[in-house]
């Protein structure tokens, strides 16, 4: 089943980078786990969003405050219910017009041929500090 998982996720990956987050959010359990790591007060797009609502409301914020300049998922590997992706994006911050890079790693687990957790974790512990902006400006 891993690299049928693979597949899937590179399939959400696809309709990721088309704009077609409806296929995204189909991909999602109902009641999926998502976590990005952050708090939401550090930046809107951080933290858990339970269900697949919160999900189209994650890329919701995430269109809102960010636009992608590059968004490349490098290395995939599988073990059992979970997919392993490697990384990098470039994002561009809508109200600063700074720029932020990450190398990252996405966590999948699949139930059921659907993502029922995802996790995103990268290295930014100093994104406001490093893209000039104070908490305050992120709400």
């Amino acid at each position: 089943m891993s690299n049928a998982n693979i597949v899937f996720v590179q399939s959400l990956y696809a309709a990721f980078g088309k704009g077609d987050i409806a296929t995204v959010v189909a991909g999602a359990a109902p009641d999926i786990d998502w976590v990005v790591n952050g708090s939401r007060k550090d930046f809107p797009s951080f933290g858990a969003w339970k269900g697949a609502g919160e999900v189209q409301k994650f890329f919701a914020t995430v269109a809102e405050h960010q636009e992608a300049k590059v968004f490349s998922p490098q290395e995939f590997f599988a073990a059992d219910d979970r997919v392993f992706v490697l990384g990098h994006y470039d994002w561009k911050i809508r109200k600063t017009g700074r720029e932020v890079s990450s190398d990252w790693v996405h966590v999948f687990t699949i139930r059921n041929g659907k993502v029922a957790k995802f996790r995103e974790l990268t290295i930014r512990r100093s994104l406001p500090k490093h893209i000039g902006v104070d908490r305050s400006e992120l709400s």
